[in-house]
C-alpha cells in the first residue's frame, strides 16, 4: 500500500474510533459499575480485521477514485472529452529604422510584450475534433506592422482582452477524408499538405513565405481534405469575410451600410486548392487560390503587390526536403514562390515573390535550432525598388517545456520604397504548457 494510502486509511479508522471516546465523557460512574455488574450476562464486543471491513473498503474506494482524478489532471484532461495545452511568449527587443517614412515601422523605442494562447480540443466520437484557440497579449507598435514585414510572429495585439482566436470543427469521412467546417478558420489549417517546415520569428516567413498564394485571413469557412497512405494529399477550401461592411448611396449621396454576408458577390471571398505529396525526407506541392472582391494579404508584400484590386488569381509552389540525421552541418531547407495575375490592369498586373529557409538540428545541444530565412516580399513587377526581407536566430531549450530564442532581423527597401530600411533584434521566451 502507498504511503498516501495508508495515511488516508489510518485517519479514517481513527476518525471512525474517535466518536467512542467522545461519548466516553458522557458515562458515569453508575453506569461503569452497572455494565461491571452485568458484564457476565452480555456478550463481549472483541475487534478483528473484519470489524471495519466495510469502511476500509469505502476509503479505498475514495482514494482509487482521487488518484484517478489527478493523473487525468495532471494530462491535461480537465474533462472526459476535452484537453487543454498552450503557451507563453516574452519578447523583449527594438527597432532601428533608416527612411523617410512616418508609419508606425519609425517607432525605434524598446518594448517588453507577451502573448497567451490556450488551444482546447474536444473529441465526441474519438475521430473529429473541435478546436478553439483562446488567444491574448499587448503587442503594439512595429512588431504588428504588416506594410515593412515587422510583424513578430509570436504578436498578439487583444489590448490585454482574451477572445476566441480560432473555432472549428472537423471530422473524418472514411479513412483518407477529413472535413473542416467554421466560423474562425484559415485555409491553411485546411491544407493536405505542410506547405514548409521552416519555423519562423517574423509572420512573413510563415507558410514558406506568407504572400498571395498562401497568405490568408481568420473568418468563416469550411473545405476538405484527401491524404493517402503513400503521401499523395489533395485538398479544396473556400474562406469567406461574411461580417466584411458595405455599403451605397441612396438618392440624397448617404452612404447605408450593410454586411456583405456569405459568399455573395459583394463577400472578399478565397478559394484554395491544393496538390501535393510528403514523404520522410522531402514534400512538394502547388496551390492555386481564387480571391473575389479585395481579398488582400499583405504579411509578405508590398503594397503594389498586396493590392488585389477586384479579383485575382495566385498560384503557390512550395517544397521541403531535411537530411536523414541532425546535428550534422547539412540544413533543413525550405522554398517557395509566388505569382499572381491581377485584374483591371492594363500594365502590371503580375506581381510574384520568393522564400528560402534554413533550419540546422541540434547543432550544439539537443533540440537546439538555428534558423535563416530570407526572400522578396509580393510586389508589381517593374514598379518601385525591390524589396528583400531577411532574419536569423538560435533557439535552445531550457528544460522540456522553456525555450529562449535570441533572434535578429531586417529588411531594405521595405514595402517596395527605396531607402527604407530596418534593423530589429528580440529575444523570445516561450512557456509551454
Amino acid at each position: 500500500m502507498k504511503l498516501f494510502q495508508q495515511m488516508l486509511v489510518a485517519s479514517a479508522s481513527i476518525g471512525l474510533i474517535a466518536p467512542i471516546g467522545v461519548q466516553a465523557n458522557d458515562i458515569n460512574i453508575e453506569g461503569m459499575n452497572s455494565y461491571s455488574s452485568s458484564k457476565s450476562s452480555s456478550k463481549k464486543q472483541k475487534f478483528n480485521s473484519k470489524t471495519f471491513a466495510n469502511e476500509l473498503a469505502t476509503v479505498n474506494e475514495k482514494i482509487d477514485g482521487l488518484e484517478t482524478q489527478l493523473n487525468e489532471f495532471e494530462a491535461g484532461g480537465f474533462s472526459d472529452t476535452t484537453t487543454l495545452d498552450g503557451k507563453v511568449n516574452f519578447t523583449v527587443g527594438a527597432l532601428s529604422y533608416d527612411g523617410t517614412g512616418t508609419d508606425t515601422v519609425s517607432n525605434e523605442a524598446a518594448l517588453f510584450q507577451y502573448m497567451w494562447q490556450g488551444n482546447l480540443n474536444t473529441s465526441f466520437t474519438g475521430d473529429d475534433n473541435l478546436y478553439v484557440r483562446l488567444k491574448t497579449g499587448n503587442a503594439s507598435s512595429w512588431t504588428k506592422d504588416k506594410d515593412h514585414g515587422t510583424y513578430l510572429s509570436s504578436s498578439k495585439g487583444n489590448s490585454d482582452v482574451l477572445k476566441v482566436d480560432k473555432i472549428w470543427y472537423s471530422f473524418p469521412v472514411g479513412e483518407s477524408n477529413t472535413v473542416f467546417i467554421g466560423p474562425k478558420i484559415e485555409n491553411y489549417y485546411m491544407h493536405g499538405t505542410t506547405p514548409s517546415i521552416y519555423k519562423p520569428v517574423l509572420k512573413a516567413f510563415t507558410l514558406g513565405g506568407n504572400a498571395a498564394a498562401y497568405g490568408a485571413s481568420t473568418d468563416t469557412g469550411a473545405g476538405w481534405a484527401y491524404k493517402a497512405d503513400n503521401g499523395f494529399a489533395v485538398s479544396s477550401n473556400i474562406g469567406t469575410k461574411s461580417k466584411t461592411t458595405q455599403y451605397t448611396k441612396d438618392s440624397d449621396g448617404n452612404k447605408v451600410y450593410s454586411e456583405s454576408g456569405l459568399l455573395t458577390d459583394e463577400s472578399k471571398t478565397s478559394w484554395a486548392t491544393q496538390i501535393g505529396l510528403t514523404k520522410e525526407q522531402y514534400s512538394v506541392s502547388a496551390m492555386i487560390n481564387l480571391k473575389y472582391n479585395d481579398w488582400g494579404d499583405s504579411y509578405f508584400s508590398t503594397k503594389t503587390g498586396d493590392d488585389r484590386n477586384e479579383n485575382s488569381t495566385n498560384y503557390g509552389l512550395r517544397a521541403w526536403w531535411r537530411p536523414l540525421e541532425t546535428g550534422t552541418a547539412t540544413p533543413e531547407i525550405s522554398v517557395g514562390y509566388d505569382y499572381s495575375t491581377l485584374d483591371g490592369y492594363a500594365t502590371n498586373d503580375t506581381t510574384d515573390a520568393y522564400f528560402v529557409g534554413l533550419t540546422w538540428l541540434d547543432t550544439f545541444n539537443a533540440d537546439d535550432r538555428i534558423g535563416v530565412a530570407f526572400g522578396q516580399p509580393q510586389m508589381r513587377e517593374n514598379t518601385g525598388a525591390e524589396p528583400f526581407m531577411w532574419e536569423a536566430y538560435y533557439g535552445f531549450k531550457v528544460n522540456d517545456s522553456v525555450t529562449v530564442t535570441p533572434a535578429i532581423f531586417g529588411a531594405s527597401n521595405a514595402n517596395g520604397t527605396d531607402g527604407e530600411d530596418y534593423t530589429g533584434a528580440v529575444i523570445e521566451t516561450q512557456f509551454k504548457f
